[in-house]
């Protein structure tokens, strides 16, 4: 018999997939919009999250951070809506490679913004950013999710059966 899809991987994938479309487009990708020209409750919205979270690189991001939010804006949003549809529908094999490219370049972006979070010197940013280890930490604990999830979605298309075993094509 065929190994079963982990279902409840499978709605843990399909809702961080879904989830993730509002999120990024209303308020990852502001920081790539000219001023003015996101909705006023929007850039009020992320104000109030970066003030109250002390996290500057949304307000004012590096350039290694906007090369991320690019990569955001056009490798991961078109891919959203295709991983949330796989894992709704649920057993697609199909999306075992994407997911894997998916996952494997996130969690990158995570490494070095999880050690930006822990090490960089905020005290010179124009924008309030974590001083002490508790601040630190509260804002990592905010990224941690997306580092944790693709981790979890990679580990899942490497290691489980349903998903290691590709039929292989009769050659005629």
């Amino acid at each position: 018999a065929m190994a079963a899809a982990p279902r409840w991987r499978e709605r843990l994938f399909a809702l961080y997939f879904l989830s993730h479309i509002p999120i990024t487009a209303l308020i990852d990708l502001q920081p790539l919009l000219p001023a003015g020209i996101a909705p006023r409750a929007l850039t009020d919205l992320l104000q109030q999250y970066a003030t109250s979270f002390r996290d500057p690189m949304m307000l004012q991001p590096p350039e290694w951070f906007k090369a991320f939010i690019y990569c955001e804006a056009f490798l991961q949003l078109p891919f959203f809506p295709v991983a949330a549809y796989a894992f709704l529908k649920g057993g697609c094999r199909w999306i075992r490679t994407p997911a894997i490219i998916y996952s494997t370049h996130v969690a990158t972006t995570l490494f070095a913004i999880l050690a930006h979070i822990l090490f960089h010197d905020f005290s010179k940013s124009e924008h309030a950013g974590p001083q002490s280890l508790r601040e630190r930490l509260v804002l990592l604990s905010i990224y941690l999710p997306y580092l944790l999830i693709p981790l979890l979605l990679l580990f899942t298309m490497l290691c489980n059966p349903h998903y290691k075993h590709v039929e292989k094509r009769k050659r005629k």
